[in-house]
């Protein structure tokens, strides 16, 4: 499914234009403006899946951003714009095939990130209340009452219980289960499967960051399922060669000057891995 049909940046003449009346002396920073136009990053067509690939400084984040921004999509952590960034927008223009979903979001890093730590943040109070219960248990097993009021009655129940279950089993009872079981990596890919609807519009910003190899191609895989099934489209800043060969995947190498559109196995970070791994090639063999 494509939503979003096209999206047009400006050149470095719309930028030079607006800036004709700006005082520059009085602006450290004219971000995101000269960006994208550094290495003629104008028009973008869309497919169900589409990849901004570049190293670190390359603008990849930064269109996603934008157009993340032009289409006034959802997200969970704090945006920071400066002070020029509602300009750049406004001077931005898009094309869309159909309506633009209900459910459109950009998931970023910091999104993923702050996820996490919240389910630390839980995890943490979650200890704090378990050794809690454990002195409860102790002293209810210990404790003597004549009932006299409800209160007393409830009480009573719960010295009953006490008494009939051993401690790890009414700790478990008293507590939620705790979520500590997942690492980072399980947590961050959780937060992906929950996020990801049908019907939907989603820009990634490097959805690899927290997330194991293996974890990679699982999220490359649900990424296909839902592009190729679900009428979903994505939008996705990445240098993850796993994510680079999703099928049917649209890249714009914005490392190129001017940007390009690419074959995934062409790309200087895929080569990286393929030139690291031909070299010990020989070590694989030997531990079939």
């Amino acid at each position: 499914m494509i939503y979003l049909d096209s999206f047009i940046f400006p050149d470095s003449e719309m930028e030079f234009e607006f800036f004709i009346d700006i005082k520059r002396t009085c602006y450290n920073s004219f971000y995101p403006f000269q960006v994208l136009s550094r290495n003629s990053f104008k028009n973008v067509e869309f497919e169900p899946i589409t990849i901004f690939y570049g190293g670190n400084g390359s603008g990849k984040s930064t269109a996603l951003n934008v157009i993340a921004e032009k289409l006034e999509m959802k997200r969970d952590s704090i945006f920071n714009k400066s002070n020029f960034f509602t300009d750049y927008v406004d001077m931005c223009t898009m094309n869309l095939s159909y309506t633009v979903p209900n459910v459109k979001r950009v998931i970023t890093s910091d999104d993923v990130f702050d996820y996490i730590l919240n389910i630390r943040s839980l995890n943490e109070g979650i200890d704090q209340r378990r050794e809690e219960v454990f002195k409860e248990y102790l002293d209810l097993k210990q404790m003597k009452l004549q009932v006299k009021s409800l209160a007393d009655y409830d009480e009573l129940k719960k010295i009953n219980k006490a008494r009939r279950k051993t401690q790890s089993s009414f700790v478990r009872d008293e507590l939620m289960d705790n979520v500590k079981g997942f690492s980072n990596g399980e947590s961050a890919f959780l937060y992906f499967t929950e996020k990801i609807k049908e019907n939907s519009l989603f820009l990634l910003d490097e959805p690899e960051n927290s997330l194991s190899p293996k974890l990679q191609i699982e999220l490359m895989k649900l990424i296909e399922d839902y592009a190729h099934f679900f009428n979903c489209q994505f939008v996705i800043s990445t240098h993850s060669p796993f994510l680079l060969a999703l099928k049917g995947a649209k890249i714009y190498n914005l490392d190129e000057n001017p940007v390009q559109i690419s074959n995934w196995t062409k790309l200087e970070n895929v080569r990286v891995y393929y030139q690291f791994f031909k070299q010990y090639e020989e070590s694989f063999d030997d531990h079939r």
